[in-house]
Formats: structure tokens, C-alpha cells, sequence
């Protein structure tokens, strides 16, 4: 990465979808951005209406959800402007990112514009998703082509990690490598360096997948809800699987792709599966082209006041309603959380889903090794482009390893679908896999050396799938403690959504207990889908339908001791969390020394849904910061209610800048990491810095100044306008009056000053006789039998 070059200010060319986009997730990470786009026909002569179509797009941006900035106030980062009036402000910008629409005529007139304006040295980029990105350089300055190649973001730029780097032939070397540093470091991207073919790579094996599964359902007759239940989670893609991505990308725009791709790759041997099916050309031609129209291959209509959903029958073209399937394999795999052990089981089946797997898996396989080296040298960027850009949790040649590469290649042959050459001069060799893992790094077979290298940029990640299996020092049911090197642990969760039960406790005790004689420091992170969903419900609805409230006393207090051992430990602990960090996920980080988390974390203290308040000390801390936070007079009511409101109202942050603002992590103490591949790295080195400038035990606090009677009585108060209102049930307002006791310390005359046991004795108190209401047992049954928040 050149050392010298900074991006401070980036303009964006273009303000569409992709466009306003782009620019909020350059405002997230704290840059200035200047989003430019045409002058509407009909403001031409009128000074206020120019900027008419760039601020409407932004706008409109803002209003989507989900959100594509982190925080409302980062939109103060956009400057908006025209073409005709601003373009000369690019001079300003270390970056010029193109996103106008896919023409390349269009394209080359922008570039000529640009270059008036552009300073030497600056980059230019373009998103264009097909174009080929040479063709948009020529007639451009010798300097224009060096600093030149195409960004290739993915829909939604925030939330969807792949960002494709093209280089054309002229591209300097020390560009690219800017460029994909960048992208991982500093936008939080899967940064994968491809070639200047059609479609790149993520587009031109998502669409192959998604065109081979729509003929094999053609040809088949199996039915939309067949499909996507096969192509969804259980094989560790995402909830949308096939159909109803399509939906929600467009088909019209799939459409697009695909007939781009089967008029410009010519010799391609799957070509005929490009070709689009009768049933998606007259969807197109009835204009159903998913959620931009209401209706694709689904639709979802009002009946009875109520939301009822159809799917397209592919035979008929009729919608019929959604049925619910069931496949024989899949039920077996309903207690298997391992992905590669439920492939294998799916894999081997020998009803309809078997079949579906074995062909669609056996032509993506073949088809992945045969673009190489069309698209790619190296396999590991066809996975990442495919786990980034499409949300698979494996890749193509991941999936292959899972299955076992030799045995599949055997399957594939007497199927029809041999793979490419080199994979059996690779078996001929003796290597019987695509990747491996030796000393903590993972490496990928290298086809053009025949060795294992470790994947590029990866050095200075710290991955757990790497070293788990030779650095963990002890392990229960749901935690493994995990020896980071240079006198750091790591506890990792790993129960069903990493909720938080007993033998998390007893996990989080042993980990505190090892690294107080014989480490540094801990970590507490985890490489799941979330951080955490918060404390095991099922096993407090257990104890409080049988009544057990003396057990249920002792298991609230045995979690807000963890708690508590947590902060009061001899030595520093640091949470990582990331996406979900709800209830005693939320309480954790509350406690931790330091928090580095994810920007996509989704933290709260959501106890309110079941009807139950935080009791794993939750409340407590927000009673302490409160009193950190308390100024004199009309302010500490205002404080208070703040506080109140967030617990009341179950608030969760929508990114950790959010967090922030709602109190749940603190400004000078708690960080932020754009790459979710770097949080691990980043969690151990706070944690040891913190550990050897010389970490000081604290001491409980005794001097928590609450409000008593005068919040109490602005908690009741509030509580029963609400209900009043009808924006409440009468079981809300019970859940409010114990929620403002306690925060307010209690019915004291004054304000008076607490310790954290009073408080946390006042938080349990509460918490187990909410547990005894019939309403809060009613309200954690539906959470539990249907992941539906219960209103009674």
C-alpha cells in the first residue's frame, strides 16, 4: 500500500441506488463525499431545482431500510451538486468513483469531464457491474490509465462485504494494492482482485448458480417453495435462498445479466444455461419482475386485513398459495449445527433433495474450475467473491472440501460433470484438498506453483476456525477458552444463537479464573452469525413455570456475579461483539473493561418483549451511568427518563456508532472496527495494552447517586399517560413501575447515594417477581414457540 496517498475527500459520480449508496458508506467511515449527478431537463433555467434529482436520491437513500448509514448525523458528510455547476469540486477529491447508468457511451463522456477537472495522481473507479472497464479508458491521458480500474461495490454497498477490484492492462501495480488494502481495511470489504472478463467473478458464478437451479426447476417441475427451502440456511446460504433473491435484486435485472453473459461468453461450455427459461420471459413480459412491481415470484397480498402470500405456480404462471414442504433428508439434518456435516448427509440422500444437490452441486463445481484461469488464477477469490457478494458461507471449492474433493470428482465423472484438467493433475500429485490450515493460517492450493500459500492479506487476521483445534486449553458443552498467544485467552461461544446459560456461566468463570493465574488479559468473541440473542429464556420460563423462584433467585444472582467478576476482575476483559447483542449479550459488553466492536452490531436490552426487565445487571449499570452522567436540577429528570425510555422501549442500536448514542457503549472508552476480519486482532492488542501499561484492579461502587421518589414518580407517570394513550398494556405499566424502581434506586425521600449490590439486589427483586406474572410467562412462551414479541 503506497504510504503516501490519503483518502480524505471522495466524489461520487452518479446518484442512483448504487450511487447514494456508495456515498453514505464513505460518509460512515468519516469521509467527506461529493455526490454529483445531472441537471434535471426542467430546472435548467431555475438556480433552485438543479440539484432537484441528486437530493431527492440521497433522500430517498436515507429513508430506506435498512439504513445505509450508520448514523443520521453522518449524512452532514455529503455535499450534494450538479455536473454542470460542480464537477470542477472533484479537484478537492483523492477519489472519483463513477456510477452513472451502464452505457459505455455515457461512461466515456463522464471520463472526458472528468479529466478537465481531475488532479494527477487521483483515482478514478468505476462500479459498472458488466463493461468492460478497458473500454471506458480509451482516449484517456496516460496518467488517467495508471490511476484507473473498476470498484465493483455489491447491493447494499453497507451490508454486503464483496468489492470486486479490475485493473485494466495500464493500471499501476501500487494502485491495486491500495485499493484492495483499503476496501478490507477501512471499508470493511472483501476486497477480491479480479479479471476484466464478463461479469467479473462474483456475477458470473451467482448468476450461473441461480440460471442452473431456475432450468433444473423447469425441467424438473419442482416448485418455488421446494427450492428455496433446499437453497436457503441449511446449506448455509441465506434466508432468501433462490426465488426470493431474485425477487429482491430484480428479475429483470437477472435477466439483464444473464443475456449480457450469454451473448459475450461465447465459448463458454454452459453457455445454453444462460439462456433464459419461457416462464422468467413472460414474467418480464407481464412485468413481474419481483419487489420493484409487488409480485414476482412471490406476491404478497392484503386478505381480511391480514398478509397473505402466493407464489408463482412455474407451470401455469398462476399464483397459488404458499405451501409449507417437507423433505425426508432435511429432517434428519434438523439436530446437525455443522455445516459440513449436514452437506454430507444431504448430499448422500436418496430422496428429491439429493438429487437437486448432487446435480446442482456437481455443475457448480465443474463449472467454477473450468473459469479458471478465465476469471481467476487463484480459487480462493471465486469463494470469497461468492461467500461476500452472495452470502454463502462456503464457496464453491470450500463446499468441494466439505464433501471430499476425490470422492466428489468420481461422483461428478459417472454424472456427466467432469471438472477441469487441472484438478485431477492436482489429485495425480497427491493433494486431496483445496485448502489447509498449518500454524493458525489458513492456506489454498496454488494451481500455477502446485503449493499451499496462505491467502493474501490474511496475515494479520486472527481467525479461531485457524487455531481452535490446536490452542484450545479447556472447553464445556457451550464454550471453548482459546490461547491467543503473547499471554491473551479468547472464550468463544457456542450454543444455539450464543445465548447465555449455564454452562456459558460456568465458561465465562473458568476462562476469568485461568487468565488471573497464568495470562494477561481475556478476550470474549466468537465467530458465529451473532455475538449473542441474550440469556437462555428457555430455561428461565422452565423454573418460573414450575415455580421454582428460590432456583430462579440463584440463577439470576449466579449471572450478575458473572457480571460482575467480569469488571471486577484482576485482569482486563474485552467483548467483540458483533451483529446481535441483545439482553445478556448487551449485559456482558456492559461490564466488559472495553468493548471493540463490529460497526454492524445490532446491541440492546430488549427484556422488555418478554415482560421482564434486564436482571444480569443490565438496569444496574444503566442506574450507574445514569449517576456518571447526572447533572443538577430539570436535567437529571431528563437524564433519567433517556435512560428509562431506552431499557422501556427495547431500543437497539442499528450500527455501533448507534450504540453509542444510546448508552450502551461509552465515547473515550469503547472502539469501533470497520473489518469484521480484523475485530479479533484488534480485541487482543486493546486487551494487551491495556494489560501491560499497568491494568489496576477496580473496586465495586458504592457512591451510584440515584434519584428516588422524584424519578419514581416521572417513570409512573409516564407509564400511565401511555396507557392512557392505548400505546401500552396494563402489563406494560407493571413492567415500567418496576423497571423506574429500580433505576431510581427505590422509594427513597432524596437522592441518596448506593452501592451495586443494593442496586442489583432492588434489579433481581424485580426480575424474578416479573417472572411469577402470568402475562410475562405468556409473552416468553410466544418468543419461544413462534420468535414472536407477544403485546398482552
Amino acid at each position: 500500500m503506497d504510504p503516501k496517498r490519503i483518502i480524505k475527500k471522495v466524489a461520487v459520480l452518479g446518484s442512483g441506488v448504487m450511487g447514494s449508496r456508495i456515498a453514505c458508506h464513505f460518509a460512515n467511515i468519516g469521509l467527506q463525499v461529493l455526490l454529483l449527478d445531472i441537471v434535471p431537463k426542467d430546472a435548467a433555467n431555475n438556480p433552485a431545482s438543479r440539484n432537484k434529482l441528486v437530493n431527492e436520491a440521497l433522500n430517498a437513500a436515507l429513508k430506506s431500510n435498512p439504513s445505509p448509514i450508520y448514523l443520521k448525523a453522518f449524512a452532514n458528510r455529503i455535499i450534494t451538486g450538479n455536473f454542470e455547476d460542480d464537477l470542477s469540486k472533484i479537484a478537492d477529491c483523492d477519489w472519483i468513483i463513477e456510477v452513472v447508468v451502464e452505457r459505455l457511451d455515457i461512461k466515456q463522456k463522464v471520463f472526458e469531464n472528468v479529466e478537465k477537472f481531475r488532479r494527477q495522481g487521483t483515482l478514478v473507479t468505476s462500479n459498472t457491474s458488466g463493461i468492460p472497464i478497458h473500454l471506458m479508458a480509451e482516449g484517456r491521458s496516460e496518467d488517467f490509465k495508471k490511476h484507473f480500474c473498476g470498484s465493483h461495490f455489491f447491493n447494499p454497498p453497507r451490508y454486503l462485504k464483496l468489492l470486486e477490484i479490475i485493473p485494466t492492462k495500464d493500471t499501476l501495480p501500487e494502485v491495486v494494492k491500495f485499493l484492495l488494502n483499503y476496501g478490507e481495511k477501512y471499508l470493511g470489504k472483501t476486497t477480491v482482485l479480479a479479471k476484466d472478463t464478463p461479469a467479473f467473478i462474483g456475477n458470473r458464478i451467482g448468476v450461473f448458480s441461480i440460471m442452473s437451479i431456475l432450468h433444473y426447476a423447469e425441467k424438473t417441475g419442482m416448485s418455488i417453495e421446494e427450492i428455496d427451502k433446499l437453497t436457503g440456511p441449511v446449506i448455509g446460504h441465506p434466508k432468501s435462498a433462490t426465488f426470493r433473491t431474485s425477487d429482491v435484486v430484480g428479475i429483470d435485472t437477472m435477466v439483464h445479466v444473464a443475456n449480457g453473459l450469454s451473448q459475450n461468453v461465447p465459448d463458454d461450455e454452459a453457455k445454453a444455461l444462460f439462456q433464459i427459461p419461457d416462464f422468467v420471459n413472460k414474467m418480464v413480459a407481464n412485468n413481474w419482475l419481483g419487489s420493484k412491481t409487488k409480485q414476482g415470484f412471490y406476491k404478497k397480498e392484503k386478505v381480511n386485513g391480514a398478509d397473505a402470500f402466493y407464489t408463482l405456480d412455474l407451470k401455469s404462471l398462476e399464483y397459488q398459495p404458499a405451501q409449507k414442504v417437507k423433505f425426508p433428508s432435511l429432517e434428519t439434518t434438523k439436530t446437525v449445527d455443522n455445516l459440513k456435516d449436514r452437506m454430507n448427509i444431504l448430499f448422500a440422500a436418496k430422496d428429491k433433495a439429493g438429487d437437486f444437490y448432487r446435480t446442482i452441486f456437481y455443475q457448480l463445481f465443474a463449472y467454477s474450475s473450468n473459469r479458471i484461469p478465465e476469471i481467476s488464477d487463484e480459487i480462493y477469490k471465486i469463494d470469497a467473491a461468492m461467500n461476500a457478494g452472495f452470502g454463502w458461507e462456503t464457496g464453491p471449492f470450500e463446499k468441494w472440501d466439505a464433501l471430499g474433493l476425490e470422492t466428489t470428482v468420481k461422483q461428478m465423472e459417472t454424472a456427466g460433470y467432469p471438472p477441469a484438467k487441472w484438478v485431477y493433475k492436482m489429485l495425480q500429485s497427491g493433494v486431496t484438498s483445496f485448502y489447509k490450515v498449518e500454524d493458525g493460517k489458513r492456506l489454498y492450493y496454488d494451481i500455477s506453483s502446485k503449493t499451499y500459500q496462505v491467502i493474501p492479506g490474511t496475515e494479520d487476521f486472527i481467525l479461531l476456525d485457524n487455531i481452535r483445534s490446536t490452542n484450545t486449553i479447556w472447553k464445556n458443552s457451550g464454550t471453548t477458552i482459546i490461547d491467543l498467544g503473547d499471554g491473551i485467552l479468547n472464550l468463544e461461544f457456542h450454543t444455539k444463537m450464543n445465548t447465555i446459560g449455564s454452562e456459558v456461566i460456568e465458561g465465562i468463570n473458568k476462562a476469568i479464573t485461568i487468565a488471573e493465574q497464568n495470562y494477561k488479559g481475556l478476550v470474549i468473541s466468537n465467530e458465529g452469525t451473532n455475538f449473542s440473542a441474550g440469556a437462555n429464556v428457555g430455561m428461565i420460563f422452565m423454573a418460573a413455570v414450575e415455580q421454582e423462584f428460590d432456583e430462579l433467585n440463584m440463577i439470576i444472582k449466579a449471572f450478575q456475579n458473572t457480571m460482575m467478576r467480569i469488571r471486577y476482575s484482576s485482569i482486563p476483559v474485552v467483548a467483540a461483539p458483533h451483529q446481535m447483542a441483545l439482553g445478556g449479550g448487551c449485559e456482558l459488553c456492559l461490564h466488559a473493561d472495553k468493548v471493540v466492536a463490529h460497526a454492524e452490531l445490532y446491541m440492546g436490552l430488549v427484556e422488555f418483549g418478554v415482560g421482564l426487565i434486564p436482571g444480569g445487571g443490565g438496569t444496574k449499570e444503566f442506574a450507574l451511568r445514569l449517576s456518571d452522567e447526572l447533572q443538577s436540577g430539570d436535567i437529571e429528570l431528563n437524564t433519567f427518563r433517556d435512560k428509562f425510555l431506552t431499557i422501556g422501549q427495547a431500543k437497539v442500536s442499528t450500527s455501533a456508532d448507534e450504540a453509542f448514542d444510546l448508552g450502551y457503549l461509552k465515547k473515550g472508552r469503547d472502539m469501533v472496527v470497520i473489518s469484521r476480519n480484523r475485530l479479533l486482532s484488534e480485541a487482543k492488542k486493546q486487551c494487551l495494552m491495556m494489560a501491560e501499561e499497568g491494568y489496576v484492579q477496580p473496586v465495586q461502587r458504592k457512591d451510584i447517586r440515584v434519584l428516588g421518589n422524584q424519578a419514581l414518580g416521572l417513570g409512573y407517570a409516564g407509564a400511565n399517560a401511555m396507557f392512557s394513550g392505548n400505546y401500552i398494556s396494563e402489563h406494560d405499566v407493571k413492567i415500567s413501575q418496576k423497571l423506574a424502581y429500580v433505576l431510581a434506586g427505590g422509594n427513597l425521600s432524596q437522592p441518596t447515594l448506593v452501592s451495586e449490590e443494593y442496586l442489583l439486589n432492588l434489579e433481581r427483586d424485580a426480575f424474578v417477581s416479573l417472572c411469577a406474572e402470568r402475562k410475562t410467562l405468556e409473552r416468553i412462551q410466544s418468543i419461544l414457540t413462534g420468535g414472536k414479541i407477544l403485546r398482552n
